[in-house]
C-alpha cells in the first residue's frame, strides 16, 4: 500500500467527537481520496470514552492501521491513551489550557492550541475542536476554501451568524497553525478520482434497495440501526414499506407474511434480537417462504458489550430454529460488499426457497469506506425463482405448492392468484400443503418432503461462488478469514512480504452452504495454515473441521471488542512460525 495519512480524534462522549469526523471525510473524498472510518465508542450517552480513526490514502484503505500521523485529543484522558499511537512525524494538536502532554512525546511534534486566546469559549463551547481542524488542514497543506465549504454546508440550517462564527474560529486555528508549527513533509495528495462513503448499514440498505426489496421492518438495537434510518429516510422515495416494530418476533413474522405475499422483504437485528427470531426462521424454511435476515454482530453473550464488534455469531446462525433444514449464510468482506452480496442474497434465497441470512459486524455496520460509484450504479439482475403471478392452467385445483422435483424447488404461486389455490403452515405437509401427523400412514411422505427440501443445499452450492485463494501459491503462511477481516489479512500480509515472509489468503464469503471439498483442495498443500477470527472459541475454526476435518496449524483470535489492526497479525504470525500454535491478541492501544 501506499503512503496513507491517519487521524485519531478522542474524547468524552458529548465532546462532538464526530463532527470533526464527518468534516474530514469529506474533505478528503472531496480530494479524490479513499478512506476508512472507525469510531470506538463506549455505550454511554455521556462521560464515556470515544475514539474515531480516519485513514485516507490515493490507494484503497480497508482498515485503520496500526499507527497515527495526527492525534486530536478532546481531553486529557485521549491525550493519556493514545499519543503513543503517533508514529515519527506524527503530531498532536491539543488544547493548551485544559491539556497536558504525556511523558511519551519524545519525537512527536507537539501543538498547543491556545483556545481561550483564539476563540471566545464562553459562546462556542466546541471551539476546541473547530480551531483544531483549521489547525490540522493547515499542516496537511489543505487549504482553507475547502473547510468553510463544508462548515457551510454543516450549519446549512441553521443562521448563517453561526456558519460565519464557526468559520472564524477554524480561520484563527487555520492561522495559528501556519504561523507555529511546522506542516507535515508531504502535503495530502489530490486526485479526479470521486468516491461515495458509505457506512456499511447504509450499503446493506441501498443493496437491499437495489435488489427490490419492498418491505423492510426492524426493532432498533444496536449495531443494525442505520439499516432502519436509511430505510425510514428513504423508504417512501424507493417504494418499500417501512415499519418499527415492537419485538423481533413481531418483526421476522411481518417479513414471513410480506414475503408470502409475493414481494422481497427482509429485517436486521443483533445477536439478542436474532435469538427472538431463530423460531420463526423454521417457519420460513418448512413452509418454503424465503426471507433475508441481516446480523451485525456485536460483543456477547447478553448484552454483552453492545457498541463492540466481534464475530461471535456464527454458531447461532449454524443452529438457528430447530430440525434439519436449507438454508443460506454469507458475510461481506466489506462495506462495498455489503452493497454487492445483498441481491446476491435476495437471487439465492428467492430462487431457492430458503432464509438467507446475512453476518455482517460493527466493524463494517457502523465503519465508513470509500466506495467507487460505479459499484453502486447498476441494476442488479433479480430472479425471482420459480414464482407463478398469473393464471395458467391449473383451473381444475391440481396446483401442488410443494410438489416433488428433482431439483427440490417447486413452483411457488402467489395468493390470489387463480386457479392456484394452496394452504400453508408450519407443520409438515404432503405436496398440496395438507398436514400430516400420522406418521403410521404417512412416514414415507415425510421422508419424501425432507428429502425433497434438502435437495436445494446442492443446487444452492452450485449457485454460489467458492472461495479463491489470494497471492502467491507457495507462500510461507496461508492465512483464513471469514467476512470482515478481509482488508486487514491483505494489509498484514503485505508487512509481512516486506520483512521476507509470503502469505496469501483464503477469505471465506459463503457459510452455507460451505464449499468444503475447495476450501481443502486449496488448503492441502499450504505449508503453514492459521485462522484469524474475532472471537474467543474460533467458531470457522470449529466449522471448518466438523465439515471437512481440516485442522489448521495455528490460530490468531481477537475477542476484546475491538477490531484487528495489521500488526496484531504480524506480531501474531511471526510467533507462531516461531513455535507457538494460538494466540489471542490484545489490542490495548484502542481499548475504550
Amino acid at each position: 500500500m501506499s503512503h496513507t495519512f491517519s487521524i485519531g480524534i478522542g474524547g468524552a462522549a458529548g465532546q462532538g467527537v464526530a463532527t470533526p469526523g464527518d468534516i474530514f471525510a469529506k474533505i478528503f473524498s472531496r480530494r479524490g481520496l479513499h478512506l476508512n472510518a472507525y469510531n470506538a465508542y463506549q455505550s454511554i450517552i455521556r462521560g464515556g470514552h470515544t475514539f474515531l480513526t480516519i485513514r485516507t490514502g490515493v490507494d484503497p484503505v480497508t482498515n485503520m492501521g496500526d499507527t497515527l500521523d495526527l492525534l486530536i485529543p478532546l481531553n486529557q484522558d485521549t491525550m493519556d491513551r493514545h499519543l503513543t499511537l503517533l508514529g515519527p512525524g506524527g503530531a498532536c494538536i491539543y488544547n493548551a489550557d485544559a491539556i497536558k502532554p504525556g511523558e511519551h512525546a519524545a519525537g512527536v511534534q507537539l501543538c498547543p492550541l491556545p483556545v481561550s486566546t483564539l476563540a471566545d469559549i464562553t459562546r462556542n463551547k466546541v471551539a476546541q475542536n473547530t480551531l483544531a481542524i483549521g489547525a490540522a488542514l493547515s499542516m496537511m497543506g489543505i487549504g482553507f476554501q475547502s473547510l468553510e465549504d463544508v462548515i457551510r454546508e454543516q450549519f446549512g440550517k441553521k443562521a448563517a451568524a453561526v456558519a460565519d462564527e464557526n468559520i472564524a474560529v477554524a480561520r484563527a486555528g487555520y492561522d495559528y497553525a501556519t504561523q507555529n508549527f511546522r506542516a507535515f513533509s508531504t502535503p495530502l495528495p489530490m486526485t479526479d478520482n470521486k468516491y461515495a462513503v458509505l457506512s456499511g448499514n447504509t450499503a446493506l440498505a441501498m443493496g437491499g434497495a437495489a435488489a427490490g426489496c419492498k418491505f423492510y421492518c426492524a426493532y432498533p438495537m444496536s449495531p443494525s440501526t442505520g439499516v432502519l434510518h436509511w430505510m425510514a429516510a428513504n423508504g417512501r422515495k424507493a417504494g418499500i414499506m417501512v415499519r418499527q416494530v415492537e419485538d423481533e418476533i413481531g418483526v421476522v413474522n411481518m417479513v414471513i407474511g410480506a414475503a408470502q405475499a409475493g414481494v422481497r422483504a427482509m429485517c436486521a437485528t443483533s445477536g439478542g434480537g436474532f435469538a427472538l427470531m431463530s423460531e420463526a426462521l423454521g417457519l420460513s424454511a418448512m413452509a418454503e417462504i424465503p426471507i433475508v435476515v441481516i446480523d451485525c454482530q456485536r460483543a456477547g453473550p447478553s448484552t454483552g458489550v453492545p457498541t463492540k464488534t466481534e464475530q461471535g455469531d456464527l454458531w447461532q446462525m449454524l443452529g438457528a430454529a430447530f430440525g434439519d433444514y436449507p438454508r443460506v449464510i454469507a458475510a461481506p468482506l466489506d462495506i462495498g460488499d455489503c452493497f454487492t452480496l445483498m441481491h446476491e442474497v435476495f437471487n439465492v434465497t428467492d430462487k431457492f426457497q430458503v432464509p438467507g441470512l446475512v453476518l455482517c459486524d460493527l466493524l463494517l455496520s457502523e465503519g465508513r469506506l470509500s466506495v467507487d460509484p460505479k459499484l453502486l450504479d447498476f441494476a442488479p439482475p433479480i430472479d425471482r425463482g420459480a414464482m407463478i403471478t398469473s393464471p395458467n392452467g391449473h383451473g381444475d385445483g391440481s396446483y401442488k405448492r410443494y410438489l416433488i422435483t428433482e431439483s427440490g424447488v417447486s413452483p411457488r404461486a402467489i395468493p390470489g392468484v387463480p386457479g392456484y389455490t394452496h394452504v400453508v403452515a408450519s407443520d409438515e405437509h404432503d405436496e398440496d400443503g395438507v398436514l400430516i401427523s400420522d406418521m403410521y400412514t404417512n412416514a414415507g411422505k415425510r421422508r419424501a418432503m425432507m428429502e425433497k427440501r434438502m435437495r436445494k443445499e446442492q443446487g444452492i452450492a452450485d449457485a454460489i461462488a467458492p472461495p479463491r485463494l489470494q497471492g502467491p501459491p507457495d507462500a510461507d503462511v496461508t492465512l483464513i478469514g471469514w467476512g470482515s477481516t478481509q482488508g486487514v489479512i491483505e494489509e498484514a500480509r503485505a508487512q509481512l512480504a516486506a520483512q521476507g515472509i509470503s502469505a496469501n489468503q483464503l477469505q471465506i464469503r459463503w457459510l452455507v452452504p460451505l464449499h468444503g471439498e475447495a476450501i481443502v483442495g486449496q488448503l492441502r498443500n499450504a505449508k503453514r495454515t492459521i485462522i484469524v477470527e474475532n472471537n474467543y472459541s474460533g467458531q470457522f475454526a470449529r466449522y471448518l473441521r466438523s465439515e471437512t476435518s481440516f485442522v489448521a496449524d495455528g490460530h490468531i483470535r481477537k475477542y476484546d471488542g475491538e477490531p484487528f489492526m495489521p500488526h496484531h497479525i504480524v506480531e501474531a504470525v511471526r510467533d507462531q512460525l516461531a513455535g507457538d500454535t494460538t494466540l489471542s491478541v490484545p489490542a490495548h492501544e484502542i481499548m475504550v
